[in-house]
């Protein structure tokens, strides 16, 4: 037996013992199916830095599933969509470790990308897909790129290399198919709680160093193979406090000019020109100050904060190469090297991170979380009765704790009117859309924003096939609706939500949710009526689209207004 299968295998027990009336509404008592799903949840959970909760709600397991067991779509953006699918094969009585991804799994996958992404293919799915692949095609139809990430997960080894024929066969295109691999092995790795790294990097050259503000800090080069070897002995120990860890393991522009620039042998010598660099914080940093040149820099409790990408992308690329190392002797990439001691140092490298990562979008909710904003919010909401994460943890969130991602999506949807942008642009919130959404924000309207999205959510998910066709695409429209609706009665605007009313505005979501629901409803069937003015019924992707494009927002936002107007005609 495996050791990491077993403890694979232990966590999935406990998974299904703790979220039992999950797995049993969706599973029944297919036992197999349930761990099957739950060893496919747990890699989505890891690999995607999200709650066991969300993992499972992008579960798509079943018939008709089209080999496609989980399906999470990314942020959109530059005209392009990324579209990450888990196939998941877990042996249950096998637990040595030792079984290959089976060959017919690969060729499932291959088929599932040549037919998923083709709008023009008609496939029959289950409910918990077609919603999802329909909206995927809706934007390709409206000219989006897909990026696929086809990520295989068993609890053994690699696909043989009769399934690697196929793969090569098949002739994907490369800048856009990307199929990994992921296993036991890689999810107790992301498990481990972070440890320290220590190891000595070789510099080469001249470098400086430098002391002020009672912090040290050290800049040159090094060779692309020392960051090779570094990836190779730490893998994503480097990375524990790299705030885009995730991103490495999907294609993306820059990672590909990275790659070409290694992979050309008239081009690869610039490389030092070509790159941002790698910067490094350590506990401390030691070399022997009497050389000159080529530093051998001992490092303790090093971390990658900005550069990862590139560091992986090195590593991936020099691991894949038939060159040797003699290759890469002139290619060389810039390092700085920042010591930083102690707690006092937490917020200096929250602004060091903040200012360096600009070479690939970043998700800045927590270079946020430290300012005024969030730390007001924080002691307010507790004021309230409820927890509010500034920062992202590794704990589970219960109803009573509110996240900073959650109060924003909920609040931008709500409150500022935008739910095409706060189900789209999850990137932008805590960065061009990060004022919009909390200036004058209080406590009282961000808990009430994530009652009334998280209520609609769990609708959402319980939908069974007889409700509106339009659900799965509709929730941060109905939440919208619904917070309008749930002031009318007293005669609110959202800046009247306070402290004061909170409990009583509560008492009524709580009280009332259900035909706030119903009469949200109806008015967005309404609105898609008012814009397909023909009879015909509509298809999935157009639907999508009107959502997606905010041609539904239009007519509901008339309705509010038309609610406004009569809450300031009884106001005078």
């Amino acid at each position: 037996m495996d050791i990491n299968a077993s403890i694979i295998d232990q966590r999935l027990t406990g998974l299904l013992d703790k979220h039992a009336d999950l797995f049993a509404e969706r599973f029944k008592k297919d036992e197999d199916k349930k761990r099957s799903a739950a060893f496919v949840t747990l890699c989505m959970e890891n690999m995607l830095g999200v709650s066991f909760e969300a993992a499972f709600d992008l579960l798509t397991e079943g018939g008709d599933d089209a080999g496609v067991d989980g399906l999470h779509i990314d942020n959109i953006e530059d005209g392009e969509i990324t579209v990450t699918l888990f196939q998941g094969k877990y042996k249950i009585k096998d637990l040595s470790g030792e079984a290959h991804f089976p060959e017919n799994g690969v060729e499932k996958a291959l088929n599932t990308v040549q037919i998923l992404f083709d709008p023009s293919k008609e496939v029959a799915l289950n409910p918990y897909i077609k919603p999802k692949i329909e909206e995927i095609r809706s934007f390709i139809r409206d000219g989006y790129i897909p990026n696929i990430n086809m990520i295989l997960c068993n609890n053994g080894q690699k696909w043989n290399e009769n399934a690697q024929k196929r793969i090569d066969q098949a002739c994907l295109p490369e800048d856009q198919v990307k199929i990994s691999h992921f296993n036991h092995d890689a999810v107790v790795s992301l498990l481990k709680n972070a440890k320290a790294v220590n190891d000595t990097l070789v510099l080469a050259g001249e470098a400086t160093v430098e002391s002020f503000n009672f912090k040290r800090v050290m800049v040159g080069k090094t060779r692309v193979t020392e960051i090779a070897r570094l990836f190779k002995e730490h893998g994503d120990a480097l990375l524990e406090r790299n705030i885009r860890r995730y991103l490495g393991l999907r294609e993306n522009r820059v990672n590909n000019a990275i790659h070409n620039t290694l992979s050309d042998p008239n081009n690869r010598e610039n490389f030092y020109f070509f790159n941002n660099g790698i910067t490094i914080i350590c506990k401390n940093f030691k070399h022997n100050a009497l050389q000159k040149e080529n530093f051998q820099v001992r490092m303790e409790e090093m971390q990658i904060i900005n550069g990862g990408q590139t560091g992986k992308t090195i590593f991936q690329t020099l691991k894949n190469s038939d060159l040797s190392e003699e290759n890469y002797e002139n290619t060389f990439v810039p390092v700085r090297i920042y010591e930083l001691l102690g707690r006092e140092d937490e917020k200096f490298i929250t602004d060091i991170t903040y200012a360096t990562n600009s070479q690939n979008p970043v998700e800045l909710r927590d270079l946020r979380s430290n300012d005024d904003v969030q730390k007001r919010l924080e002691i307010a909401i507790k004021d309230l009765g409820y927890i509010y994460k500034r920062q992202r943890d590794d704990t589970s969130v219960g109803a009573g704790t509110l996240t900073s991602g959650v109060v924003a999506e909920a609040v931008l949807a709500i409150w500022r009117q935008k739910p095409h942008q706060a189900k789209l642009r999850h990137k932008q919130f805590f960065d061009k859309l990060y004022s919009e959404i909390f200036t004058d924000l209080n406590a009282a309207q961000a808990v009430l924003a994530v009652l009334i999205f998280r209520s609609v959510e769990a609708e959402r998910k319980k939908a069974g096939e007889k409700s509106y066709e339009f659900i799965p695409y509709a929730s941060h429209y109905i939440a919208m609706l619904i917070g309008n609706f749930l002031l009318q009665k007293d005669r609110l605007k959202p800046n009247d939500v306070t402290h004061r009313n909170f409990q009583t505005l509560q008492e009524e979501l709580t009280g009332n949710f259900e035909s706030l629901y119903a009469r949200a409803c109806r008015n967005i069937s309404s609105a898609l009526v008012g814009i397909y003015n023909d009879k015909k019924e509509l298809s999935l992707q157009q639907i999508a689209a009107a959502f997606r494009r905010g041609d539904v927002l239009v007519e509901l936002l008339e309705m509010i207004d038309e609610l406004l107007e009569g809450i300031e005609g009884k106001s005078a």
